[in-house]
């Protein structure tokens, strides 16, 4: 009787084990499964992470680009309000001469002989006051239409 106790203690023993074995291996088989989805999930995370830091700073290039398209559109904006006085001293002066067809349409007037001195300056100071005007028009022009490809440009790259 005691060694049928003795085998029913050893059957018991090894029912045991082997149940503690494969509840180990059942752990160890979940332990891993659950480690390889954290790795991957940090994996995905990190990755997801850099291409956003990435975006962040391109979007920040492009902020930066546009801003400076911004400044230099200001300061050709203030430049330009000195151009229709310089470009009527540089007619005065003799510096600048405007198409023939422009200073045509004004001499036309100015030679009439019924026309005065003193009108005949002043429609020659207006002429060169509306020519002034004129260039600061197609300046404002250019600068906008500069400024506006820039933008467009800015937008569309790559960086």
């Amino acid at each position: 009787m005691a060694e049928v106790n003795r085998i029913a203690v050893a059957i018991v023993l090894f029912v045991l084990w082997t149940l503690g074995a494969a509840w180990l291996g059942w752990e160890y088989r979940d332990r891993s499964a659950d480690i390889k989805k954290l790795r991957a999930d940090l994996q995905y995370a990190s990755d997801a992470n850099d291409a956003l830091v990435e975006t962040i700073n391109a979007e920040r290039v492009k902020a930066r680009t546009l801003a400076d398209i911004g400044a230099q559109h200001e300061e050709d904006r203030r430049d330009a309000e000195t151009v229709p006085a310089a470009v009527a001293a540089d007619l005065r002066d003799g510096n600048l001469r405007l198409r023939r067809e422009w200073a045509g349409c004004e001499t036309q007037r100015l030679s009439d002989a019924a026309t005065a001195t003193r009108e005949r300056d002043a429609l020659a100071a207006s002429r060169d006051e509306a020519a002034g005007r004129i260039v600061r028009i197609g300046r404002d022009a250019d600068d906008q239409l500069r400024a506006c490809q820039a933008v467009i440009l800015a937008d569309r790259s790559k960086p």
